[in-house]
């Protein structure tokens, strides 16, 4: 068997914890999470970390493994990923990796695409739009320069839509115009799975883990932040809607419909950008663990064929 990756990928709330966890246990290796929302310390509840009785199922890397005050950009992932992979190969054909950041996952499987150089001005200007107009300004700007592009971000952070648009700004040309341009030569293969699930459904399991979060102390998690509340990491669904809470601008109760609300949007865009994925195996999300286990091995069988 080749030394070979296995992404399990999906929409936020479908399960991809559990199904990697029974991957690594069959065929006895690692897990590597590609969720940048739960590589910070300080995040926990809010981002759906692990159990601790999950990471003692089986090791994971990069959970929790940086500060929120820590700069820590997709590169410095990938180069970190690709070295804990070489090192989990040593010792095992197979090394799971998951997480619905298809950014960072792409990055680890296929290397980043290249950007021309963009005047340091025209991000200031779109920051000073940021803070005076607000992030709509953004979305519909963007919307108007790359509706493709703008089909797929997650368009609550503003940091992914501030450096679509200063590329789009620059060259004259749609950000999505660059990407996929580049597919480095990995010395390991690669199967991505996608776990399929109605997109009714999805939103109930959002709505439901929204729900469990509040109730595991998600109101107590963002409020130790708040000090922190101004830093990229912590502008994510979840906790801006609880800040949005604390500086007195809205009830609790619609803080929580909020979380709910845009987690649902994130989970449409990234129904959207899976679908579009010719790479992308889909396979039942609700498979007793025997039958998925086995699902997927036929498919790295087929990748082998």
């Amino acid at each position: 068997m080749p030394k070979t990756v296995i992404a399990i990928t999906g929409p936020t709330a479908i399960g991809k914890t559990g199904r990697a966890i029974s991957l690594a246990q069959h065929f006895k290796t690692e897990i590597v999470s590609t969720d940048s929302r739960q590589f910070y310390k300080e995040m926990a509840i809010g981002t759906a970390v692990p159990s601790q009785e999950e990471l003692n199922t089986c090791k994971h890397h990069f959970i929790q493994h940086i500060s929120v005050q820590d700069a820590y950009s997709v590169g410095d992932f990938e180069r970190d990923a690709l070295k804990c992979i070489n090192e989990l190969f040593k010792q095992n054909d197979i090394v799971v990796l998951v997480g619905g950041s298809a950014l960072f996952m792409d990055a680890v499987l296929h290397g980043m695409d290249s950007f021309p150089e963009v005047d340091p001005s025209i991000r200031k200007r779109l920051n000073a739009q940021y803070q005076s107009e607000g992030i709509v300004a953004l979305q519909t700007q963007l919307k108007r320069l790359d509706p493709n592009h703008y089909d797929k971000v997650d368009l609550q952070n503003p940091h992914r839509l501030i450096r679509s648009l200063e590329v789009s700004i620059a060259t004259g040309k749609p950000y999505s115009s660059f990407l996929g341009k580049r597919t480095q030569k990995r010395p390991f293969s690669s199967i991505l799975i996608g776990l399929h699930a109605e997109r009714e459904l999805v939103y109930e399991r959002i709505n439901t883990r929204v729900d469990l979060m509040m109730e595991m102390g998600l109101l107590e998690e963002a409020k130790s932040l708040y000090i922190h509340k101004d830093l990229n990491a912590l502008n994510t669904v979840g906790y801006k809607e609880i800040f949005e809470f604390l500086d007195g601008n809205t009830t609790l109760q619609t803080a929580v419909t909020e979380i709910k609300k845009n987690t649902r949007r994130f989970a449409k865009r990234q129904l959207t950008w899976y679908r579009k994925n010719k790479m992308v195996k889909w396979v039942p999300y609700h498979l007793k663990e025997k039958d998925f286990i086995t699902a997927v091995t036929e498919l790295l069988n087929e990748n082998y064929g």
